[in-house]
C-alpha cells in the first residue's frame, strides 16, 4: 500500500461513512424519543433505491401497492381505536380519513407518473414520497400500542417488522438486483483521487441534511418537542406533547433518511430486496459506538466504520463484514462495565 491507495481507500470509507452516518442518525433518533432499536432501517434504504428503479424502468412500484396495504390496515386501527376512546363514529371516521389521505394521494400520483418517464430527480423525489409515507404507517401498526413496553418487547417487534418488510421486499422487487443511473456524470481528479459527480453530491447531501436537521431541533418548535419526548416523555406528557404524534413523526423522518440513503447509494452499488439489512447494520453499528443517545458520536462512528470498511476490504476483502460487526464488541464491553446498571425498567 502507497499513499494513493490509501487516499483512494479514504476517500471510499468516508463516502460510504456518510451513508452509515445518516442511517446511524435515524437510528438515534427513534430509540432516543421511542425507544425502540429500529433494526428495519435498511429496509428503508432498499426500498428507495427499487422504488426510484421501477420508476426508471417506467413501470409502477411494488412499494405503492404495500404503501396502500399498510395505510388501510393502518386506517382500520386508527379508527377503531378512536372509537373505542371516545365512542364517536364521526370522530373515529375523520381519523381514519386522516391516516389514508396522504399514502393515497402519493399512491395515485406514483400510478399516474410511472409510465410517463419523469426526469430523474423527479422521479427521486417521488421514490422519496413514497417512502417516508412507510413511516408513520409502520409506526401506527407495529408500535403505537406498544409504546409504554419494555426496550426488549420492541426490539422483537423490531426483529419481526424488519422479516416482514424484508420478505414484502422479495414479493414486490423479486429477486432481481437494480442499479440506478448517477445523478451526476462527473470526473475529476485531485491529485491521486478520482472524484466521481455522485461521491461529491453524497458528501453535500450528508452535510446539507444534518445542517437541515440539526436546525429543525433547534429552531422549529416540533423539533423541541421531539427533545422534549427523548429527554422525559412523561415530563412531555404532562407538558401536553403527544408521543403517539412524537412517534409518527420520529418514524416519518427516520424513513425520510432511510430513502435519501437509497437513493444516494444506488449508483454506486447494486441494491437487491435484502441489500437494506446489511447497510442498516453498519449504520446501527455507528449508533451504538455513540451509546445510542449521541448524534455526534454516532456522525464519528460512522465514518470511522466507513473507513475500517475500506481498509478492510483491501487487506481481507472476505472478512471485511466481520471486522465491521466486530467493532461493536469492545464498544459494547466498555459501555457495560461503564454502565453499570440496566435501564430496561426506566
Amino acid at each position: 500500500m502507497d499513499f494513493s491507495i490509501a487516499s483512494i481507500l479514504l476517500l471510499d470509507g468516508v463516502t460510504n461513512g456518510a451513508i452509515y452516518a445518516l442511517l446511524g442518525l435515524a437510528t438515534v433518533l427513534v430509540f432516543t424519543v421511542t425507544r425502540v432499536i429500529f433494526i428495519p432501517q435498511g429496509e428503508f434504504v432498499a426500498y428507495g433505491a427499487l422504488t426510484l428503479a421501477m420508476l426508471q424502468s417506467g413501470k409502477t412500484p411494488g412499494t405503492v401497492w404495500l404503501l396502500l396495504i399498510l395505510a388501510s390496515i393502518a386506517a382500520i386501527m386508527e379508527g377503531l381505536g378512536r372509537f373505542r376512546h371516545h365512542g364517536h363514529a364521526g370522530r373515529a371516521a375523520q381519523a381514519a380519513f386522516k391516516t389514508l389521505v396522504a399514502p393515497v394521494l402519493v399512491s395515485l400520483l406514483t400510478i399516474w407518473a410511472a409510465p410517463q418517464q419523469w426526469p430523474l430527480v423527479a422521479q427521486a423525489l417521488l421514490s422519496v414520497a413514497v417512502v417516508t409515507a412507510f413511516g408513520p404507517l409502520v409506526y401506527r401498526v407495529a408500535y403505537q400500542s406498544l409504546e409504554d413496553a419494555t426496550p426488549l418487547v420492541l426490539l422483537i417487534v423490531s426483529v419481526g417488522v424488519h422479516f416482514a418488510m424484508t420478505g414484502l421486499g422479495l414479493l414486490f422487487f423479486g429477486a432481481e438486483g437494480f442499479r440506478n443511473p448517477s445523478f451526476w456524470d462527473y470526473r475529476g481528479q485531485l491529485g491521486p483521487l478520482t472524484l466521481s459527480g455522485q461521491t461529491i453530491i453524497i458528501g453535500l447531501s450528508t452535510v446539507a441534511l444534518i445542517v437541515l436537521f440539526y436546525l429543525y431541533f433547534e429552531r422549529s418548535l416540533k423539533g423541541k418537542a421531539l427533545r422534549a419526548t427523548a429527554v422525559n416523555r412523561t415530563g412531555a406528557r404532562l407538558m401536553g406533547i403527544s408521543t403517539h404524534s412524537s412517534g409518527q413523526l420520529t418514524f416519518t423522518m427516520a424513513a425520510l433518511l432511510g430513502a435519501l440513503s437509497g437513493l444516494l447509494i444506488g449508483p454506486t452499488t447494486t441494491v437487491f430486496y435484502d441489500s437494506g439489512f446489511l447497510i442498516g447494520l453498519k449504520g446501527f453499528v455507528a449508533a451504538v459506538v455513540a451509546g445510542l443517545s449521541s448524534y455526534p458520536g454516532a456522525l464519528i462512528g460512522a465514518l470511522f466504520v466507513g473507513i475500517v470498511e475500506s481498509f478492510g476490504s483491501f487487506w481481507a476483502s472476505a472478512f471485511k463484514e466481520v471486522i465491521v460487526f466486530t467493532l461493536i464488541l469492545p464498544v459494547l464491553l466498555i459501555r457495560s462495565i461503564a454502565s453499570g446498571h440496566s435501564d430496561e425498567d426506566h
